[in-house]
């Protein structure tokens, strides 16, 4: 062979060692980075291209797929009950992803979690399985009661989570303003325009306020002082009287502290009758003595200062890690820099109401393949044990006496023991100027005496057409408390 060829031979035989290295490296090396990119229209493509499984309200499906007329992208989704449910499922669109329920478990409902992978050869071909159902713990009636309840006060924002004490099951998880993810779940112009409406809008429809927003909580944070002074021995039992004077003078400061009922009638008293009242004075002196450290530890034991899963996320509700004197003070009553998420307070009602232990809250009862198989269920899991059950039953037997003869009557229902803590919450730069929000919360006992529901209200009456005079969370929030607890004890 003369040298021209030679040379010619080794130039063509790297070059296609060349190819041939380069399409191994991309098929071993860089395939799962394309795979996974962004740009590679067939993801969209193979992810729409067949039904999805559904999610489950209370066994009928509240998500289905509906064919589309044309495009590539063959299918899209649909809704039964869209806003009522949407805190639940998210969203799941051609063109802006998916969220919520949609998006946590979107591998087991587009039917690509190996363990849907039913023999063999789908393993070793990555056949793509029919979807999975997301069966939710929800009660339909419940979160009905909630969304209603929230939506018949004019222009009002609010939340409403509602748990089961002995599981964490959630049994009502609802937001308003809320929206209807079937009007974007394609990818037409016009849908299109419909979610930057609703992405822009002042009320923040797209927003969980259920799991998402943190809010002071007022008053309803009371509940969790008095369990941290008792469980600390700060206060012998909840009929101890108290030597807090009204109105109370803040740590370091000259500044005064009232209630809303006359002084005279929260001066000195015990923390049953401060919970009946709502009497910040002996909140604020419990939480001073009681300690940072010991209110902090106390909080976290309910779910403060960390996220939790539902599996959907839920921001972490917050207790200050070092606040001086007058912020501790002030965290008593709810206020300063605590934060709180609706679900949290329903953890801490459910927390009580449980003999103090606190149950991990969860969304999903099961998984169920198509072929209606159970791939996986949620088991009961306590998260922690807050506080002794005799603190449990102290501070239950004050909430009752709030119920029955005090500012928590308007949860009241006939022959059901219902124990419960309505909440105003000041916030903003001026406390004056803004109107506080309303919070509700509670639980209710069953017909065998074990508690059966716990629910947490808030509502933000921002734009609502009531005076700030007018606006309480006995009024405001109390009746949607009294309306979900309701709902699940007709069961």
């Amino acid at each position: 062979m003369n040298r021209p060829i030679l040379r010619s031979a080794i130039v063509c035989g790297l070059l296609v060692a060349s190819l041939m290295g380069r399409a191994h490296w991309l098929q071993f090396v860089d395939a799962a980075e394309l795979q996974s990119d962004e740009e590679n229209r067939r993801l969209r493509i193979e992810a729409f291209s067949q039904p999805r499984g559904d999610i489950i309200v209370g066994g009928k499906a509240i998500t289905g797929s509906q064919e589309t007329a044309s495009g590539d992208l063959r299918y899209k989704r649909s809704y039964q009950d869209g806003a009522l449910y949407a805190p639940v499922t998210g969203y799941f669109s051609q063109a802006h992803g998916a969220t919520f329920l949609e998006g946590v478990e979107d591998d087991l409902l587009d039917g690509t979690d190996p363990r849907l992978r039913s023999s063999p050869t789908d393993w070793l071909i990555g056949q793509r399985q029919r979807g999975a159902d997301i069966v939710t713990t929800v009660d339909p009636a419940a979160q009905r009661a909630a969304y209603e309840g929230l939506t018949a006060l004019d222009d009002a924002r609010g939340a409403v989570v509602a748990l089961e004490p002995s599981t964490g099951r959630v049994l009502a998880l609802a937001s308003a303003p809320s929206y209807d993810p079937a009007e974007f779940a394609g990818a037409t112009f016009a849908e299109g325009d419909v979610f930057e409406r609703l992405d822009n809008a002042p009320g923040k429809p797209l927003v969980n306020r259920a799991l998402r927003e943190t809010y002071p909580p007022g008053s309803t944070f009371k509940i969790l002082t008095a369990a941290a002074a008792l469980e600390h021995g700060v206060l012998e039992d909840i009929d101890t009287r108290s030597d807090a004077p009204s109105p109370y003078r803040m740590p370091l400061s000259s500044s005064t502290i009232g209630s809303v009922v006359p002084d005279e009638q929260c001066e000195d008293v015990s923390m049953k009758t401060a919970l009946q009242w709502s009497c910040n004075n002996v909140f604020l002196d419990a939480a001073l003595e009681t300690g940072p450290e010991k209110m902090r530890e106390t909080a976290e034991k309910f779910g403060f200062n960390a996220e939790q899963f539902l599996p959907v996320r839920a921001g972490a509700s917050l207790y200050p890690r070092q606040p001086d004197q007058p912020q501790t003070a002030l965290s008593g009553m709810g206020q300063g820099s605590v934060t709180s998420t609706p679900l949290q307070m329903a953890m801490v009602a459910a927390g009580i109401a449980n003999d103090g232990r606190v149950m991990k809250p969860h969304l999903v009862d099961e998984i169920r393949a198509s072929d209606l198989t159970v791939i996986d269920k949620t088991e009961p899991e306590v998260l922690s044990e807050a506080v002794s059950a005799d603190t449990a039953a102290q501070v239950r037997q004050a909430m009752e006496f709030t119920v029955t003869d005090g500012t928590g009557s308007p949860a009241r229902i006939d022959g059901v023991t219902v124990g419960g803590k309505p909440g105003t919450a000041q916030h903003g730069a001026d406390v004056r100027d803004e109107r506080p929000y309303a919070w509700f919360v509670a639980y209710a006992d069953g017909p065998d005496g074990e508690p059966a529901v716990a629910v947490a209200v808030f509502v933000d009456p921002t734009e609502m057409s009531v005076s700030r005079e007018d606006i309480a969370g006995g009024r405001l929030a109390g009746p949607i408390a009294k309306s979900v607890m309701e709902a699940v004890l007709k069961r």
